[in-house]
């Protein structure tokens, strides 16, 4: 069962691709069906980073707009 408050990796000021890259990293290192918060300030991060949870097997539980940026609850896949 996903912990019901999953972290937050802060990825704020960090433009494409890092925000990225840095995500596949940390969620290679979690368990399948953790969570983890992406929080991000690029622009273009409202399409790379759903592009690349489900490229890379992963799922998009929540998305919210917060001041200069987007959060992304992101549930780790197998």
């Amino acid at each position: 069962m996903p912990a019901s408050n999953p972290a937050v990796y802060d990825l704020k000021g960090l433009n494409c691709p890092l925000p990225v890259l840095k995500a596949r990293k940390r969620l290679a290192a979690m368990r399948p069906g953790s969570r983890l918060w992406l929080e991000t300030t690029d622009p273009l991060a409202v399409l790379d980073i759903p592009a690349f949870i489900t490229d890379d097997g992963h799922r998009l539980v929540e998305t919210a707009a917060m001041e200069g940026g987007h959060r992304f609850l992101v549930e780790r896949g197998k």
